[in-house]
């Protein structure tokens, strides 16, 4: 199998959103005599809106899916979480397919759809439907602060993974994307990515993740130290990056994240394992995260430094740290208030003064053609 992806494609792939609807739509609200700033954020993401869209007036967000990608981490193994290393991503998996996690209640609440991706849960596929585990690259990963997460093979495996359920959503109807994880071990994975790509030491990027105490944290810490030192040889090569320190829900994440921004579909970080992917995800291609929206600032150190870096700002401050896509899940309604507020503002519709036939936007079957 090649096990080579021409990361260059996604450079000259990604356009910036529409600015010309951007622009429509702020003069679309001075032209309907309401004072500048009266509605606050939401009048700035009303036009993230329209711009992502093409389109002004905006369309009222409508097709919203809470988008999960799941995976185990060979770190888990010493003791770097609170959750259990073994059986606990099954575990959070199973509540979200059930309907009783957080983010399951939450999805329901705001009238958002629910997928489940597992590229990379140890447990046995046959516990998980079919299309949860249609994706799935292997079981658990390896050990980073000694190993590789991933091999080559696998590496773009999940990262053509990631493309794949992009194409699927955007030709699917889904126009927003509530991007979450579930994984035992991955706020230390984030905080690696983060912590090599930011050049900080692992005590700037070690956060509390599920709660530890200051003993773990320093367990988590040394962890992190150990596995920046296998992360810094390959800094210039973003798919080994993912294999030697990253995993296969990382992978996909970032394959995803970018493929995203190529069929122009928007999508909003949960926390720091999102934010780490984004991360990886602009030094293969400067404009995605213009496609992109911050949900929420978890707390996370690593969070905040990668959300410094990508020049993104959080909707929300609710120090959620959970993962499961929950701070993402809290911005949709500011988003659906942006659209529904903002979306009939004036009695005429934006009309661009040279309008030009959108291409056909390649899928990720087009895309690895050229590769």
């Amino acid at each position: 199998m090649d096990t080579t992806v021409d990361l260059d494609t996604f450079s000259s792939l990604v356009e910036r959103p529409d600015d010309s609807a951007r622009r429509a739509a702020e003069e679309r609200w001075q032209e309907a005599g309401r004072p500048r700033g009266g509605l606050g954020k939401l009048e700035e993401l009303g036009s993230w809106l329209s711009s992502v869209q093409g389109r002004s007036p905006v369309r009222p967000v409508s097709a919203p899916k809470v988008l999960l990608f799941a995976a185990d981490h060979g770190v888990a193994a010493l003791g770097v979480s609170r959750l259990p290393a073994q059986g606990g991503t099954a575990a959070r998996v199973r509540a979200v397919l059930d309907g009783t996690a957080p983010v399951a209640r939450l999805a329901a609440r705001y009238g958002a759809e629910l997928r489940v991706v597992d590229v990379a849960v140890d447990a046995d596929p046959a516990e998980f439907p079919d299309e949860v585990v249609a994706h799935r690259i292997r079981r658990g990963s390896g050990r980073i602060d000694v190993e590789d997460a991933l091999s080559p093979e696998e590496t773009v495996r999940a990262f053509r993974a990631g493309m794949a359920v992009a194409d699927e959503e955007a030709d699917s109807g889904t126009d927003l994307v509530l991007l979450g994880d579930l994984g035992v071990g991955s706020t230390t994975v984030a905080a690696v990515l983060v912590g090599a790509l930011c050049g900080t030491d692992a005590a700037a990027v070690c956060g509390r993740g599920s709660g530890i105490d200051d003993r773990v944290w320093m367990v988590k810490c040394a962890t992190i130290r150990d596995s920046l030192r296998r992360a810094r040889p390959v800094l210039g090569d973003q798919l080994a990056l993912l294999g030697a320190t990253g995993g296969a829900d990382f992978a996909a994440i970032t394959g995803f994240l970018l493929q995203a921004a190529v069929r122009r579909l928007p999508v909003v970080l949960d926390g720091v394992v999102s934010s780490a992917c984004a991360l990886v995800a602009q030094r293969i291609a400067f404009r995605a995260p213009e496609w992109w929206r911050a949900g929420q600032s978890s707390g996370e150190p690593a969070q905040a430094k990668a959300y410094d870096r990508l020049t993104l700002t959080p909707m929300q401050d609710q120090g959620i740290a959970m993962g499961e896509g929950v701070g993402a899940v809290l911005a949709l309604p500011l988003l659906q208030a942006a659209g529904d507020a903002l979306a009939e503002e004036a009695a005429q519709p934006f009309v661009p003064s040279a309008p030009k036939e959108q291409p056909k936007l390649p899928s990720a079957a087009d895309l690895l053609r050229r590769l």
